[in-house]
């Protein structure tokens, strides 16, 4: 494991459970960017880099990390805990943002394995507050398999309304529709192994490094073609009759502007049948 990014403790209501956090995540296929001076092309280390607060116009205050490790906000040294709820009442899906493991100090060891496992008999995450780097983050705290997880959160005000949206309502599905289009999900519907996907993002931007190292034109993609109405049904079935022989659905050439899209049965290359839902 790597060296621990922060230390500090659990404030869970009287007891405190000295503990420190490692990143859960890291970054191994994400293109690196150095900072150049454009007149100079002289690089820019970052500890060069100033930080500077605006106060005025043209004004700045200097402030330095160690100025940060002074703010005089608890969180800065302790995970607070504010309240715990129910596991599923929190949307992860807008709020997550990284995720952090937490491991006991020795003489934090039994009030972390006993807070741990009074989670585990009530289902439910704490609630907390913590002052990482530049600012103070909403926080969760949870099970993770033989430890806790912290996961920092975004605020409230952070995540956006949807009315914004153009969401027509009343839109008509009918019956038969809704069937087939859950027959497709359970024809796809595999376990959850992200170990079979991959992040293609390097390949494709070493090609750009390629091409402008050999003095080429960076080249652009071919446009995707403008969507069309098309015959939902059709796609529908062709979509269901692909996965039932273990094939993708095949792409849709590209339809004229005249007609509506029907599509055809075939489909593309075979690949590995997916493990399907049986009755």
């Amino acid at each position: 494991m790597a060296r621990s990014m922060w230390r500090g403790a659990i404030s869970f209501g009287m007891v405190a459970i000295p503990i420190r956090m490692y990143l859960a995540t890291e970054a191994h296929s994400a293109v690196s960017f150095r900072q150049l001076c454009p007149h100079c092309d002289h690089v820019v280390a970052f500890n060069e880099v100033l930080k500077g607060y605006e106060v005025g116009k043209n004004q700045f205050v200097i402030i330095a990390e160690e100025d940060l490790d002074k703010l005089p906000l608890k969180t800065t040294k302790t995970i607070d805990i504010v309240e715990f709820v129910e596991r599923n009442e929190v949307p992860l899906g807008l709020y997550v943002k990284s995720a952090y493991y937490l491991e006991p100090e020795d003489v934090g060891v039994k009030p972390f394995f006993l807070l741990k496992r009074a989670l585990e008999d009530t289902n439910k995450v704490a609630v907390a507050k913590i002052a990482l780097r530049d600012r103070e983050h909403l926080s969760l705290i949870q099970v993770e398999g033989s430890t806790l997880l912290c996961n920092t959160l975004n605020w409230p005000d952070e995540i956006r309304s949807t009315e914004e949206l153009n969401l027509p309502q009343n839109v008509k599905i009918s019956d038969k529709e809704v069937a087939m289009a859950t027959s497709l999900i359970d024809n796809l519907t595999d376990s959850f192994q992200p170990e079979r996907y991959t992040d293609d993002y390097k390949a494709a931007f070493q090609q750009i490094v390629d091409q402008k190292m050999k003095g080429l034109q960076v080249m652009t993609p071919a446009a995707a073609p403008e969507p069309r109405v098309m015959d939902l049904m059709a796609a529908l079935k062709a979509s269901v009759e692909a996965t039932k022989q273990g094939k993708k659905p095949a792409a849709r050439p590209a339809p004229s502007k005249a007609a509506k899209v029907k599509v055809a049965a075939k489909t593309s290359a075979a690949r590995p049948a997916a493990r399907r839902r049986t009755a």
